[in-house]
């Protein structure tokens, strides 16, 4: 490790080590004796030299014009584009997923990019009537001020392009810190906004772990909290936003599901259960954790899906061919292989997987085989409780009231899925099923950065990312009045 590469923050327009001068490591989840680096393990101190700079570029930044600001996210992400390939294949060696989706992580972070950046154009307020004569009334957009942006492993582009670009074009400066496993990803994200020619101070980077997010939601002169990331620390994140009244964005987990009714296209279904439910090792907020499947056709569907899922090439996500890559370190494919076990003990009947990876080549990752569980009640844990892994379990049912009722009863809402050909049931669908989200004749993975996401009850707190949803978190509306009477006029004041 003393050979190892070492990184850096970047606070104020400059890379600098933490005060504290610890540091920590970077490994490949599909070969832990590959080190990626060192980076620092930032402590609040840190924190408040980011808050520091931030502050200080903010007065400057909030008034350069909006469509400047576009046209330095519009350049960033004609950077990304140019470096897609490189930074696509770095990720893979830091996350684990394999080379088509990083490529496809980046390409979001491109689709946000130009997406805000046409924002800065359009930053849209209201224009409307006054109650009195000779008075103009109107809405505007006003940055928050200093934020503080928290972002997961999963999607180390993407999400913090959902976060990152919409909060610039609305003129705020930010304080981010990514997950400890993604680290690099994050680094190379900062560069290429450097490299874009944003000002020194407007974005700033503290690597680290819990710490160091505790100490950016916990600082007084942050004023907005952006945070992905588990169900469990969102709550901790917005008790402690609820009671400084500070502003705070919470998106958190799933338990999606997938509908199958009879007369859906089977095998069109089947390709969206097992990319839905194994995509990205499972490792997603909008995975495919429950597959409801009409009775009639459920044998087809489970026979086949099993099939399917036994084909699926596991291994190192740089290599061709390969389809599903490890988790992302020991904890998490740990805290997988308990689910299953629980699963088991719950009464469920484990059909395949239920284990770890080691066959030659994989002995070094952090593998898992795809598993399903069928025999499942809708009551126990591995059907109400976030896995995030590639667990699914399969379960019939005769109507479809009693599919919908099984949707909505868990304690999220992120998205949903509905394979029919009926416009009847596709309406009801899109009206009944309690979540964010919902696709018809599609996975529940996958997202447009030109639509609000986000979902309902435990999955988050009412906000929603991408879209011009995101400018709602990053904006304060101002209300102006403009009276040209040249005399006193009092609103909702009779008249004598």
């Amino acid at each position: 490790m003393a050979r190892a590469q070492k990184y850096l923050n970047y606070i104020g327009g400059r890379w600098v080590p933490a005060k504290g001068g610890k540091t920590f490591p970077n490994v490949n989840p599909a070969d832990k004796k590959e080190l990626i680096g060192l980076f620092p393990e930032s402590g609040p101190e840190d924190v408040d030299r980011a808050v520091e700079a931030a502050e200080g570029a903010f007065p400057e930044w909030r008034l350069i014009p909006p469509p400047r600001r576009g046209e330095i996210i519009l350049e960033a992400g004609l950077l990304l584009k140019e470096h897609k390939e490189e930074l696509a294949r770095l990720m893979t060696r830091e996350m684990g997923k394999v080379l088509r989706e990083t490529r496809g992580d980046v390409q979001e972070a491109i689709d946000m990019a130009l997406y805000a950046a046409g924002e800065g154009r359009r930053l849209f307020g209201q224009t409307t009537t006054s109650e009195l004569q000779n008075k103009f009334a109107m809405s505007i957009r006003m940055p928050v001020g200093v934020s503080g942006l928290i972002t997961p492993w999963n999607f180390p582009m993407a999400i913090p392009s959902w976060k990152i670009f919409p909060a610039l074009v609305c003129g705020n400066t930010l304080v981010f810190k990514p997950a400890e496993d993604t680290p690099l990803s994050a680094l190379k994200f900062v560069e290429i906004l450097e490299k874009a020619g944003l000002p020194k101070g407007v974005l700033n980077l503290v690597h680290g772990g819990p710490s160091t997010g505790e100490a950016i939601v916990r600082h007084p002169r942050i004023r907005l909290i952006s945070f992905t990331g588990s169900c469990e620390v969102g709550r901790l994140v917005g008790e402690h936003c609820g009671k400084t009244l500070k502003r705070c964005s919470l998106e958190m987990g799933g338990k999606n599901a997938q509908i199958v009714m009879k007369d859906a296209d089977l095998d069109l279904a089947l390709e969206g259960a097992v990319w839905g439910a194994f995509g990205t090792t499972g490792q997603r907020c909008t995975a495919t954790s429950r597959i409801f499947v009409q009775e009639g056709i459920f044998s087809k569907f489970k026979r086949e899906f099993i099939a399917r899922s036994r084909r699926i090439k596991i291994g190192g996500g740089l290599k061709k061919g390969i389809e599903m890559g490890p988790l992302i370190n020991e904890v998490q494919r740990e805290r997988v292989h308990d689910y299953v076990e629980i699963g088991k003990k719950e009464g469920a009947k484990l059909e395949i997987g239920g284990r770890f990876a080691r066959w030659k080549g994989l002995e070094r990752g952090f593998f898992y085989e795809p598993t399903i569980f069928t025999g499942v009640n809708p009551k126990m844990r591995i059907a109400q409780e976030e896995i995030f892994g590639p667990v699914t379990c399969l379960v019939s049912f005769k109507r479809f009231e009693d599919a919908l009722r099984m949707v909505n009863d868990v304690s999220y809402g992120l998205s949903s899925s509905l394979y029919s050909r009926d416009v009847n049931s596709a309406m009801n669908a899109i009206r009944d099923i309690e979540a964010g989200i919902t696709y018809v004749n599609g996975p529940t993975i996958g997202a447009e950065v030109h639509l609000p996401f986000g979902g309902v009850k435990n999955t988050g707190n009412g906000h929603r990312e991408a879209g011009e949803t995101a400018l709602d978190i990053f904006s304060e509306w101002k209300s102006v009045f403009i009276d040209y009477s040249g005399k006193l006029q009092k609103a909702q004041i009779d008249v004598d």
